[in-house]
């Protein structure tokens, strides 16, 4: 998920005001888009301490900075520190162009190689997490785990997240050149960017009768090629199925509820959220169980967000259900996007999110039944080497 830039502190007189304007108008965006209840953003800041000291800042500024000043950039360092202050990895604000990207990545289409990452905060590392079916960075050689070291040469880090993806996206036919490192190896890729649209389900009959899914995000209309997916799995006699959701870092938890209500009983529980105040949430399955047959769920260390709200519905809700892979990664909590008046964002932590039988997952993530630490398994079927699936399909053949 996307990080915060650091605090920059600088500002002047006018963009005070402006960002003052800017800060009120966060505070009219409530939960629900067409709300028009305010929220309190703005209660909790002495706004005039604030003006006092970036007031306070530009005129020594003014005194003293030798280099040039770009307003607009000030203004929108000023709002990306101020949510920063919140120390919340999963908290942000969106320029207007990271608000458009961001947009287009739930949409499922957009131009680019077509890699997922993530920040390694312990390590201020990007890491590759994943590549996408039939793309550009798949077809380079791009693997889960690949360390992002560099963008058309100039070198990045953990620091360099929010930014990066735009770097690396850019115009139909254009390439750009990817320094990762690999096994202590550093190695260079010239990728060619296209338009990809985004497939988040790959699936096939393995032997058996067994059926494969995977879904690579809960992102877009994953829920209904899932369905399709399993539909056409069914027509060629499947009698049980294997769901691999390893490296899948989340997305739409609607999605995913959707996903997890063909799998589980009408009435049953599917998720627990709770906000702020405590003040919890049920969501109940409300349609007929779709798939009634033995069902392996693969997790790993990448499998993320939503994709813990599925192990978590599969582990204490689907009685045929078995859980294979490693510990999930223990992401708990819940993001709302507010869009602003000037086509720019905040996503800010809203709500923590709990197992059907109200067990914690963030920061502790989901135990699989079994527990499979070594492995080989980069975003493609490989029966070979892949222990975890080789464990599943040995489970579904008892």
């Amino acid at each position: 998920m996307k990080t915060n830039s650091i605090f920059k502190t600088i500002m002047t007189i006018i963009a005070t005001a402006i960002i003052t304007v800017v800060i009120t108008t966060i505070c009219i965006y409530s939960k629900e888009s067409n709300s028009n209840t305010e929220s309190s953003i703005g209660e909790a800041i002495r706004s005039s301490e604030l003006e006092a000291k970036l007031s306070a800042i530009r005129n020594k500024i003014d005194k003293e900075y030798i280099g040039s000043v770009d307003e607009n950039s000030l203004i929108e360092g000023a709002i990306k520190g101020y949510v920063s202050g919140l120390n919340d990895v999963y908290s942000e604000y969106l320029t207007v162009d990271e608000m458009s990207e961001f947009t287009e990545d739930a949409q499922g289409e957009y131009v680019g190689i077509g890699v997922y990452i993530t920040k390694d905060t312990e390590n201020n590392e990007i890491v590759i997490y994943g590549t996408m079916q039939n793309s550009p960075a798949k077809e380079a050689g791009l693997q889960t785990g690949d360390i992002l070291i560099s963008v058309d040469g100039e070198e990045c880090n953990g620091d360099d997240f929010d930014t990066i993806t735009n770097k690396i996206k850019g115009i139909k036919g254009t390439k750009v050149t990817i320094g990762i490192l690999r096994d202590n190896e550093e190695k260079t890729f010239e990728i060619e960017r296209r338009d990809i649209e985004v497939e988040h389900i790959v699936s096939q009959v393995l032997e058996d009768n067994i059926g494969y899914i995977y879904i690579s995000s809960f992102e877009g209309n994953v829920a209904e090629q899932f369905e399709n997916a399993f539909n056409d799995l069914k027509s060629q006699n499947i009698t049980s199925l294997v769901v691999d959701i390893r490296n899948n870092g989340g997305g739409i938890v609607d999605e995913c509820l959707e996903i997890a209500e063909l799998m589980t009983d009408k009435g049953d529980t599917l998720l627990i959220e709770a906000d702020k105040n405590g003040n919890e949430e049920i969501t109940r399955a409300d349609k007929a169980k779709v798939i009634d047959m033995p069902i392996v769920l693969l997790v790993n260390e990448y499998s993320a967000s939503a994709s813990e709200i599925l192990a978590g519905i599969l582990k204490e809700n689907v009685e045929n259900a078995t859980l294979v892979g490693n510990t999930t990664y223990g992401k708990g909590v819940i993001q709302t996007l507010y869009p602003l008046s000037d086509n720019s964002g905040l996503k800010i932590t809203t709500d923590e999110y709990f197992t059907p039988n109200h067990n914690k997952i963030n920061k502790i993530g989901i135990e699989p039944d079994i527990k499979i630490t070594d492995y080989t398994f980069n975003g493609t079927l490989d029966l070979e080497k892949d222990t975890q699936l080789q464990k599943a399909i040995e489970e579904l053949k008892k």
